[in-house]
């Protein structure tokens, strides 16, 4: 008799935990929450936190949001991925690396898990033809036309040298920007690749001296960016570096000191200059923390789900998804955001900026000149 009444406590207690699930609407955040990009984890996190706190509720149930850390390693983020389907997770704001980003969104795919990057911008992400898979950021083939014009605009004739993290973001961009300049009529004097995690580029910077390069384009996130900038400087090479979205972090110049000033860099409009953003970024300031880079974007991927299970009127992820790739328009912190039927958005999302030392002594990214964009 006994152990009847245990079990059947053991299973009112089992039930009582699976209402309590289906009560909630399940986020995860897949991202490197430690590792050498954990200043990007933490701004995916902090921005879908805010979310939640914010919005509170999705069609009447509660939103929860559980973490997993990827340390940016591909099989690290496929474990992540494993984890959040056996945990009953729906929906996935991640990861931060193209690398990472298309295992893991197959692992999704096969369980029926929604997800939205807010920095993934390898083309490849969206180009599988998956009914799952979403950003809110752009694509390196858009941010490499950008870059690759800039050069040709204001490098024209001049020595360009190559380098690349290896990944699948930081070469690939490098490509969609080589391909531009070579449609423009201007060759690479150098065409180098470094490993991630490695602290001495000292035989790098050796060959970009040799190649009198006055521009070195970078293709990789701000660790080994700051990294490299700092080196060059401290082995008097002055040529400007010039990189994407992957050191949009004032954790560059933290690295780099002073020698990134001059640096320029593609990424998208600051989000937190967008007068939808005002009240969210007065909330993160108030908490003592700078809502730069994906903070935002990782906000407005939360807004997105919302605003598509709405007008699905579930929250089943395929009839979310359906709604998203409509064409339906969402109003979020980073301006208005529609999909196209491979789930990238439809704006172009990337001007060019240039590292300053703003009269405050900080060193930050400045905005130049360009086309207003939504």
């Amino acid at each position: 008799m006994k152990r009847i009444t245990t079990l059947g406590l053991a299973l009112g207690f089992a039930c009582a935990l699976a209402g309590s699930a289906a009560a909630q609407v399940r986020f995860g955040v897949g991202g490197p929450i430690t590792g050498p990009n954990a200043a990007t984890g933490a701004q995916m996190k902090n921005g879908v936190e805010q979310a939640a706190a914010d919005l509170k509720t999705i069609l009447g149930k509660p939103i929860t949001v559980e973490y997993g850390d990827d340390v940016s390693d591909p099989k690290q983020g496929v474990s992540v991925a494993n984890n959040f389907a056996a945990d009953g997770v729906k929906f996935v704001i991640g990861h931060y690396n193209s690398g990472v980003t298309i295992p893991a969104s197959e692992v999704y795919q096969e369980n029926g898990i929604l997800e939205i990057t807010p920095a993934s911008t390898n083309p490849t992400v969206t180009e599988r033809k998956m009914w799952n898979i979403f950003r809110t950021c752009g694509r390196d083939d858009q941010q490499g036309q950008v870059a690759g014009k800039y050069i040709l605009a204001h490098f024209k004739g001049k020595k360009i040298a190559f380098v690349n993290d290896k990944t699948t973001y930081g070469k690939g961009l490098v490509d969609e920007t080589l391909k531009t300049i070579r449609a423009g009529g201007m060759k690479e004097v150098l065409y180098e690749g470094i490993n991630t995690g490695e602290k001495d580029y000292s035989a790098l910077i050796s060959k970009i001296k040799q190649s009198s390069a006055d521009l070195v384009y970078f293709g990789g996130l701000y660790t080994e960016g700051g990294l490299i900038v700092r080196q060059m400087r401290d082995q008097g090479v002055t040529a400007p570096l010039m990189g994407g979205d992957g050191i949009a972090t004032d954790e560059f110049a933290s690295i780099g000191g002073p020698g990134v000033i001059g640096t320029l860099m593609t990424y998208g409009p600051d989000p937190r200059k967008r007068p939808q953003a005002k009240s969210v970024v007065a909330e993160f300031r108030a908490k003592g923390f700078d809502p730069e880079a994906y903070t935002l974007y990782s906000y407005a991927a939360v807004q997105i789900i919302q605003q598509a299970a709405d007008a699905a009127k579930s929250l089943d992820p395929k009839k979310v998804a359906a709604i998203m790739h409509s064409g339906m328009k969402f109003h979020t912190v980073i301006g208005t955001i529609s999909y196209d039927k491979k789930g990238d958005v439809t704006r172009l999302d990337y001007v060019v900026y240039r590292w300053e030392r703003l009269p405050s002594g900080k060193i930050t990214y400045v905005q130049l000149p360009g086309p207003p964009t939504d």
